[in-house]
């Protein structure tokens, strides 16, 4: 499981027909799935997500969570995230799990960082077309890959 997790003042994704979802600070976490992806890295993802101390304490230094502010997440599903462009000039991705195979895990992954954070989360919408927009707060970005099973 790969995530792209941004750190925002606000997000917001729309798609087709008008519909919208959005939140004010906190994190925009863009999720790529693998195919073997499953419990274990959903578990850990979600845990490492909510635990990242990325955010401003009262010193200015960077010692607190999503979790200990209260922030918002957004979450967008990105099969592009296990592009690979290392041959050739048009992207690969055979490392993104299958449509049907990716989905279940996205929706698990949501269900478990919103238990994580004590909170619903917003979403994206699985599959459709969409326009993310954002704020960058710092700008502070991480790109976090779920440990290899041996």
């Amino acid at each position: 499981m790969r995530a792209v997790v941004q750190r925002v003042v606000s997000a917001e994704v729309t798609a087709d027909e008008g519909r919208r979802s959005g939140i004010g600070p906190g994190l925009l976490v863009l999720l790529g799935v693998a195919p073997s992806d499953g419990p274990q890295e959903i578990s850990w993802m979600s845990r490492k997500i909510a635990a990242l101390r990325i955010f401003s304490d009262n010193d200015g230094k960077m010692n607190l969570s999503l979790r200990d502010t209260g922030g918002d997440a957004l979450v967008v599903s990105q099969f592009t995230l296990y592009g690979d462009a290392s041959r050739g000039n048009r992207p690969g991705f055979s490392g993104s799990a299958g449509f049907e195979e990716a989905r279940p895990v996205y929706e698990s992954f949501v269900g478990a960082i919103a238990g994580e954070l004590g909170k619903p989360v917003q979403t994206g919408w699985y599959g459709a077309e969409m326009k993310v927009s954002l704020v960058n707060d710092g700008p502070v970005t991480l790109i976090i890959d779920s440990p290899q099973r041996t």
